[in-house]
């Protein structure tokens, strides 16, 4: 929501070429009735040579007089999935030609962990004591897909906070054995949560949970999962 309007980022798909799968916008004055931006899609990474230049998994966040658009894209063999960033002024109205890219010579994260494959995607982010979490899904679904996260001071440079997942998938016979993934992270006051996907059945159905998020000092720490979603 900026100055009482709401900023809707979705992206569309075409199964055909996913290479064109680009970022929309739409607006709102109550949250329901929403207007499509007439110059959709309003992005796609058209000046990073080391992109395929589709947009997917859009994850907006105001930082100074800017805002910027987190998303996933791939590599020009459309085998690598990683994670880019465009800007665009407050004040632009956020149509086609207002946006930037700002990683144009590389991503801001690639897969580089064993866990994570040749995956990562679906950035969310929050802010914690003047720092940014960011919170990503590494690896293709159901490789299974794990949560990771990673802190910076400036929105661009990222550092990972662990090794390993942050939020795991199940073990065998639970709910989300086949995967958790595509996070979501939500701050309500001083409260946190993830909100992610998980699933039994490589695929076959999909599941929604949610987790709170508590802090070892700056450090997020995920809560006990629940036996079920």
């Amino acid at each position: 929501v900026i100055k009482g309007r709401v900023e809707l980022f979705y992206q569309s798909y075409d199964s055909a070429n996913p290479r064109n799968n680009s970022i929309c916008h739409a607006t709102s004055s109550d949250g329901v009735h929403f207007r499509k931006d007439p110059t959709n899609p309003v992005y796609r990474p058209e000046h990073m040579p080391w992109s395929a230049g589709r947009a997917i998994d859009a994850e907006v966040f105001v930082q100074g007089d800017k805002l910027r658009m987190y998303f996933a894209t791939r590599d020009p063999a459309m085998k690598v999935q990683m994670l880019a960033l465009a800007e665009a002024p407050l004040t632009s109205g956020f149509a086609r030609g207002t946006w930037k890219d700002v990683t144009t010579d590389g991503p801001l994260l690639k897969p580089e962990l064993p866990w994570e494959g040749l995956c990562i995607e679906a950035p969310t982010i929050i802010e914690h004591n003047g720092e940014l979490i960011l919170f990503y899904a590494g690896n293709y679904n159901n490789q299974p897909q794990q949560i990771g996260a990673a802190r910076s001071k400036d929105g661009i440079h990222w550092t990972r906070i662990s090794d390993t997942p942050l939020l795991a998938n199940g073990v065998k016979g639970t709910w989300n054995s086949s995967e958790s993934g595509h996070p979501g992270a939500l701050q309500l006051g001083d409260r946190y949560f993830l909100f992610y996907q998980g699933n039994a059945d490589n695929g076959k159905s999909y599941y929604l949970s949610v987790v709170p998020i508590t802090w070892q000092g700056n450090t997020p720490q995920l809560n006990p999962e629940p036996n079920n979603p």
